[in-house]
C-alpha cells in the first residue's frame, strides 16, 4: 500500500484503483465468532475473467492473493453456486464473492442469483461492466437498449438481487460497499448483492480513506422477541392441545438447534422438517416426525392434519410444505420468522424475532405449559413407526427390477456406520428430493443440503463443491439426475483442480422422470421428457457413458450394475483420495407411495382427454380445502 496523503489533519490516506481498495476491504473483513475470535468473513472470490474484469478486478486480486483467495471456475452459473451453497453450508457467517466480465459471462448469473435470492443466501457478485464514459460504446459484448442509454446486461440482476448499485466513480464505493456487507450479514434482509462495476472505473486512482480499508468486526445481529408479540404468542400457545413445530432453515441459519430440541422436549411438541430446517433435530429424536408436505412423510403429514396449532419456525411456508396451503388449513397459525414479511404469512400470529431467541422466549414464556399428553404420546408412536418403515423401504431390494430412488439412498446412506453424524447430502431437483427429504438420516446440524427454495436443476455438482469448502472435514456426497448432470458437471473438473474430494453418485433413468409422472399424473400424455421418447427423423437412441464422462473431467468413475455394486463401489469411493463418481441405472416408474399430500398444479378446464379433464374435476375440488 501507498500512503499519498491525508484527508484531514489526522486522517491518511492510500491512493489505490477502486478493484484494488474493494479487495482489499475484502480480505480485512472479520466476522465475530460465538467465543469471540475473529475469523475471515470472506471466504474468497471465484473468477472467470474477461474483458471486462481482467485488468482492474483480476489485478487487484493478484495483489492480495496470499490474504485472499481466488479460484477459478468453469461455468459463471457453477461458480456461484458453488458460493451460494458456501454460505449455506456455513450457516450463513460466511460468504464468498464472484467476479465475471461484462456479457454472456454476468448474464450467466441470474439463475445462481435467483437462487440465493429465494433462499435468502449471502453472495457477492461483482460483474464487470461497460464502460462509465461510453466512450468506446459500443464494445464487445455490450447489450445496446435503444430507449435507455444507461442499461447494460447487468441490470438483468436488479430483481434477482437484494441490493444493487452501479459504481460509476470510485468514491461511491465508500457507501456502496460496506451497505452491501451490511445486507450480506443481516438476517432478515440476507440476500444477492450486486456492484455491477464498469471496467474503467475499476481502473481508476482515487485517495481512500485508510480507516475504509479497516472495516469494523461483523457481528451477526440478532433481533430478540417483542414484547407484545411474545404475550401474544404464549397466548396463543397455552391454548393449544395438539401442537406442531414446524422447523425451517432459519433454525439452522440462527444456530437455534438446541434450543428447538429443548423446546420439544419442555412442551412435548412433535417437530416436523422441511427441506430447509431438516438436520435441526437429529433424525431419531423421539419427537421427530420428519418430512411434512408434498414430498412428506406420513408421519408428519397425519400430525399436520390433526394439529391445532402450526408453530412456523424460520420457514417461508413454501407450497411444497404446506400442501399448497390445504395441508394444515384447519389449525391457527404462528410465524416465528426474523423477517416480517415470512412471520406474517397467511393471517397467521407474527412473533418477528431471532429463530433461538424467540423459541428460548416463547417456552420461557409458556413455562409450565405442556401438549396434552396422548397427542406427544401418539407423535412418538408415529416417529418409531415412520423409521421402521424408513429402514424397510431403503434396505429391502427387489431382485430382476431397476432400483428406485429409495434402495440407492439406503445403499448410500449405510455404506459407513458414521454416516449420519459424517456426511453431508447435497441435492436440487428432481425426484431426489422427495426421497431424501423422507429417507436421508441426517445426524448433526448441516448434514442435510438441499436446495429446493428455487429447486434448480445443475446446482448439484456446484452446490457440493461449495459444501466441501465450508466444510472439509465432511464426507460431501452429491446425489443427481441423469438430466440435472447433464445441465451442468463443469465443476467436477474444478473439484479436481483444487483439490476438493467429493462423492457423486448419479442416477440415469434416461430423462426427466420426475415430470413425465407429474405429467401424466395430471392427465397428460407422456410427452417430451424421456429420451426415448424424443427421438427425432433421423436421430437415433441416445447412448450416454457418464463414467466416461466424469473421468474425462478428472474424477474416478464408475458404472455399477446394480445395488450390491453400489455398495462395494460407495466402501471403495470413501476409503479413495480425490473426486469419485458412481453411476447407476435407475427406474422413474416407482416412488416411495408412503406419505405426501396435495400440491395445486395448474390443470387445463378444456381438453380432449378424457384423463385431463378428471385431473380438473378432482383439482377442483382439492382446491376447497386452501386457507385463504
Amino acid at each position: 500500500m501507498i500512503e499519498t496523503g491525508s484527508t484531514t489533519m489526522t486522517e491518511k490516506t492510500i491512493r489505490l484503483t477502486t478493484a484494488q481498495a474493494l479487495v482489499q476491504y475484502l480480505a480485512a473483513l472479520r466476522i465475530r465468532e460465538p467465543d469471540g475470535s475473529l475469523a475471515p468473513f470472506c471466504g474468497g472470490v471465484w473468477a472467470i475473467f474477461g474483458h471486462g474484469n481482467v485488468a482492474g478486478l483480476g489485478e487487484a486480486l493478484y495483489g492480495e492473493r496470499e490474504r485472499l483467495r481466488t479460484f477459478r471456475g468453469h461455468n459463471e452459473q457453477g461458480m456461484a453456486h458453488a458460493a451460494v451453497a458456501y454460505a449455506k453450508a456455513s450457516f450463513r457467517r460466511r460468504f464468498m464473492a464472484v467476479t465475471t466480465s461484462i456479457g454472456p459471462g454476468a448474464t450467466n448469473l441470474v439463475t445462481a442469483a435467483a437462487v440465493a435470492h429465494v433462499n435468502r443466501l449471502p453472495v457477492l457478485l461483482l460483474p464487470g461492466d461497460t464502460f462509465a464514459s461510453r466512450a468506446p460504446d459500443p464494445v464487445l459484448q455490450q447489450v445496446e437498449d435503444f430507449a435507455q442509454g444507461d442499461v447494460t446486461a447487468n441490470d438483468c440482476l436488479r430483481p434477482v438481487s437484494r441490493f444493487f448499485d452501479r459504481i460509476t466513480r470510485p468514491e461511491q464505493l465508500l457507501r456502496a460497499l460496506p451497505r452491501a456487507i451490511q445486507v450480506l450479514c443481516d438476517p432478515a434482509a440476507c440476500g444477492p448483492v450486486t456492484l455491477a462495476l464498469p471496467q474503467d472505473v475499476q481502473t481508476l486512482a482515487f485517495d481512500w480513506p485508510e480507516r475504509f480499508l479497516q472495516p469494523a468486526p461483523i457481528a451477526i445481529r440478532r433481533p430478540p422477541p417483542d414484547g407484545d408479540e411474545l404475550a401474544a404468542a404464549a397466548r396463543l400457545l397455552a391454548g393449544a392441545k395438539q401442537p406442531l413445530l414446524v422447523a425451517g432453515g432459519g433454525v439452522l441459519y440462527s444456530q437455534g438447534w438446541e434450543a428447538l430440541r429443548e423446546f420439544a422436549e419442555r412442551h412435548g411438541v412433535p417437530v416436523a422438517e422441511t427441506h430447509g430446517g431438516k438436520s435441526a433435530l437429529a433424525w431419531d429424536h423421539p419427537l421427530n416426525l420428519g418430512a411434512i408436505g408434498v414430498d412428506g412423510g406420513p408421519a408428519a403429514n397425519e400430525a399436520a392434519r390433526e394439529a391445532d396449532l402450526v408453530i412456523a419456525v424460520g420457514t417461508r411456508l413454501q407450497d411444497f410444505s404446506t400442501g399448497s396451503h390445504a395441508l394444515f388449513g384447519q389449525a391457527r397459525l404462528l410465524g416465528l420468522n426474523v423477517q416480517p414479511f415470512d412471520a406474517a404469512k397467511w393471517q397467521g400470529q407474527a412473533l418477528v424475532c431471532d429463530a433461538r431467541l424467540g423459541l428460548d422466549g416463547l417456552s420461557a414464556a409458556a413455562a409450565g405449559w405442556q401438549a396434552e399428553a396422548p397427542w406427544t404420546a401418539r407423535a412418538r408412536e408415529l416417529a418409531a413407526g415412520w423409521n421402521r418403515r424408513v429402514a424397510e423401504l431403503t434396505t429391502n431390494v427387489p431382485k430382476d427390477l431397476l432400483p428406485y430412488d429409495a434402495e440407492v439412498i439406503g445403499a448410500v446412506r449405510d455404506s459407513h456406520p458414521d454416516s449420519p453424524a459424517r456426511d453431508v447430502v447435497v441435492c436440487a431437483a428432481g425426484t431426489l428430493p422427495a426421497e431424501l427429504h423422507k429417507l436421508w438420516r441426517a445426524g448433526r446440524p448441516g448434514g442435510y443440503h438441499m436446495e429446493y427454495g428455487y429447486s434448480c436443476m445443475g446446482y448439484e455438482i456446484a452446490g457440493g463443491l461449495g459444501a466441501k469448502m465450508a466444510r472439509p472435514d465432511a464426507e460431501v456426497i452429491v446425489m443427481v439426475g441423469d438430466g440435472s448432470y447433464l445441465m451442468l458437471n463443469a465443476e467436477l473438473a474444478t473439484a479436481s483442480m483444487l483439490g476438493h474430494k467429493l462423492i457423486v453418485v448419479v442416477l440415469d433413468n434416461r430423462g426427466y422422470g420426475c415430470i413425465q409422472r407429474l405429467q401424466t399424473a395430471t392427465g397428460g400424455a407422456a410427452f417430451n421428457n424421456m429420451l426415448d421418447d424424443c427421438i427425432g427423423e433421423g436421430g437415433s437412441r441416445p447412448t450416454i457413458d457418464f463414467a466416461m464422462n466424469a473421468a474425462s473431467l478428472g474424477a474416478q468413475a464408475v458404472h455399477v450394475a446394480d445395488v450390491a455394486a453400489l455398495k462395494t463401489a460407495m466402501a471403495a469411493a470413501r476409503a479413495a483420495r480425490g473426486t469419485q463418481v458412481i453411476v447407476i441405472d435407475t427406474t422413474h416408474q416407482r416412488v416411495t407411495a408412503e406419505g405426501g399430500c396435495w400440491w395445486e398444479v395448474g390443470i387445463p378446464e378444456v381438453s380432449t382427454r378424457a384423463e385431463v379433464r378428471s385431473a380438473r374435476s378432482a383439482y377442483e375440488q382439492a382446491k376447497t380445502l386452501q386457507r385463504l
